[in-house]
């Protein structure tokens, strides 16, 4: 596997890619930055809308009703968001490119317009991430089961979180593949159709609490370049 950006993005094949702050600074400092980098992440999965998060936002409640309706109805993804999660200062993806440049157009959608938000929130101006977002192309169902459980365990391998809380941690996909969320944001049957049930899936999240636990010392690595 290879996190080098020259990586070219392929249709209908599967990429990690990860971030995280600017000289290793928070990026999610609070509940609403985590609650808009979800709103991101939903929003920009979609090709060529016609206007802005920001903009979206402020529309009265009918019309935000009536614009989702047209963009999941009439619009292409850029990628499948396969699972996610938001840390406090990075963030990870697997994602399915579905249109082409759909992995790059969907990252630089993400980190811009929240990389706006944020700067405007804390008064700062310049980057928010870190240089080029990484990239691993996913060669295998086993490594996509792998990659899928490694981002849901980061919250717990981290020490943000008990094991027992990650079923509520609602700035990951893991509660959506579990049926806990309201979210609809991933396509969690790319990875759950692999295992014969949503409680197959959740051991095998789980009984890797500890091993990730020993790994984090080295797999944050990869993020350091």
């Amino acid at each position: 596997m290879s996190t080098n950006r020259k990586l070219v993005f392929a249709n209908d094949e599967a990429y990690h890619i990860f971030n995280r702050g600017v000289e290793k600074r928070p990026t999610f400092t609070d509940k609403r930055e985590l609650g808009r980098g979800i709103k991101t992440i939903d929003f920009y999965r979609f090709a060529n809308l016609p206007l802005k998060l920001s903009k979206f936002l402020v529309l009265p409640e009918s019309e935000k009703t009536k614009f989702i309706q047209k963009v999941h109805g009439e619009y292409q993804k850029l990628v499948q968001i396969i699972c996610y999660c938001l840390m406090p200062n990075h963030f990870h993806f697997l994602v399915k490119q579905t249109k082409t440049n759909g992995v790059s157009a969907f990252a630089a959608n993400f980190t811009n317009s929240y990389t706006k938000y944020f700067n405007t929130k804390h008064e700062r101006v310049g980057p928010l991430f870190q240089g080029l977002f990484k990239a691993v192309r996913i060669e295998s169902d086993e490594q996509l089961m792998h990659v899928s459980r490694y981002i849901h365990l980061n919250p717990v391998s981290s020490f943000l979180i008990r094991p027992d809380q990650l079923k509520n941690y609602q700035w990951s996909s893991y509660p959506e593949y579990l049926d806990l969320s309201s979210e609809r944001i991933a396509d969690k049957e790319i990875v759950l159709d692999l295992f014969p049930s949503k409680e197959k899936y959740k051991q095998f999240v789980l009984d890797q609490v500890d091993y990730a636990r020993e790994l984090e010392s080295i797999q944050h690595l990869v993020l350091e370049d």
